[in-house]
């Protein structure tokens, strides 16, 4: 159908008019809201990634890094994290060693650390059944604690700021080891990193080592 030549009529006119605009109107509220879902995107308050990311902002800010660990072998992984599992946990399956067949100890390199220095702690896990056996003793399944000397107020854990951490699975013979250490920066933590961290006062601690619902004794070390 051939357009019509000459001027058009005033309501065709007007008609045209309206939509071209209706229609410019409709093309720019389109490409403001997709400026605003750009800028909204990763920075949600929804956005777990952008969670995680303030979460390790705040743990930096607070001057921590995280711990470092190192096995017996020299090789350097994530720092032991996770909580011991509850009492009454299922009995390890067969060729795993239990919790029964395991004991920990916790070491101190040096007695006394100046103000600012980083403690270093040796964890040693040891087979004491009388079989072979293999357990899973990585950085993930490891907590060490920080405790006031009488053992009553928990300064810090290795499971607060960094519960991520590394499988390690070894097989021990009857008596063998298994040795690792951390070292520590000497700031308070609290569960889920919640709270201000800040480097402990000169006095005496206690370090406790733990793996399942085996626990070490407590090994004092002071601070001046």
């Amino acid at each position: 159908m051939l357009e019509p030549t000459g001027p058009l009529p005033p309501e065709i006119y007007w008609r045209r008019r309206v939509f071209a605009i209706g229609i410019l109107v409709v093309a720019i509220a389109v490409v403001i809201w997709l400026a605003v879902m750009i800028a909204r995107g990763g920075g949600g308050a929804g956005d777990p990634k952008a969670a995680a990311a303030s979460a390790t902002t705040s743990a930096k800010q607070a001057g921590e890094n995280k711990p470092s660990y190192t096995t017996d072998a020299g090789a350097a992984s994530a720092a032991p994290t996770s909580s011991a599992p509850a009492s009454g946990s299922p009995v390890a399956a067969q060729g795993q060693c239990s919790d029964q067949s395991l004991a920990v100890k916790v070491t101190v390199e040096q007695p006394t650390y100046k103000s600012g220095e980083q403690p270093v702690f040796g964890i040693v896990i040891t087979n004491i059944s009388a079989t072979a056996c293999s357990r899973d003793v990585g950085s993930g399944l490891q907590q060490i604690s920080v405790y006031s000397l009488d053992g009553q107020k928990r300064l810090w854990s290795s499971t607060d700021c960094y519960p991520d951490g590394q499988p390690d699975v070894r097989t021990l013979n009857r008596g063998e080891q298994a040795a690792f250490q951390v070292t520590w920066s000497g700031s308070t933590s609290q569960p889920s990193c919640a709270g201000a961290r800040v480097p402990v006062q000169s006095g005496a601690y206690s370090v406790v080592a733990q793996l399942g619902s085996v626990r070490s004794a407590a090994e004092p070390f002071n601070i001046a």
